[in-house]
């Protein structure tokens, strides 16, 4: 009997070693991870802080001076299918109308505007939508109503 006392404490400090340090390396990889998507979540909240940055600089160099400028936009879309697609073609959109952001009304031709999406062809992963320009609105906000339909 004495002689299986000292191999139990071996064992028992042995265990209690392993267990330890498993669950020290699962708790650091549970941590890594969520430090990692804090870190994604940065990085996307700094894109839209650096965006919304280079508006607001278009508009403040635009209001110096005192001129009726373009401030906004915003698109409305008559499509019916998956969210993220609606999404990723509002963005996409925007994007071709970013240039006007902080340009006076007048200056900007509303036939190119049209023009620029109007019966285009956008693809998006690997499907493709015919863009129909249905109206615009020109005032301090750009409105584009735009149909979208599946090309093909």
């Amino acid at each position: 009997m004495k002689s299986l006392r000292p191999k139990m404490a071996i064992f028992f400090i042995t265990g209690l070693t392993c267990g330890i340090l498993v669950g020290t390396a699962g708790l650091s990889a549970l941590i890594s991870y969520r430090i990692d998507t804090y870190h994604q979540k940065i990085r996307q909240l700094e894109t839209v802080i650096e965006e919304k940055s280079t508006k607001l600089q278009k508009l403040e160099e635009s209001i110096n001076k005192r001129k009726f400028i373009l401030k906004d936009i915003e698109i409305s879309l008559l499509y019916e299918g998956y969210e993220l697609d609606k999404i990723e073609i509002e963005k996409s959109i925007k994007e071709k109308y970013m240039h006007l952001l902080g340009k006076e009304v007048k200056s900007i031709d509303v036939d190119m505007a049209v023009e620029v999406i109007d019966k285009r062809i956008l693809k998006i992963q690997d499907r493709e939508y015919r863009l129909r320009m249905n109206r615009l609105m020109l005032s301090d906000i750009l409105k584009i109503w735009v149909k979208v339909e599946p090309a093909g």
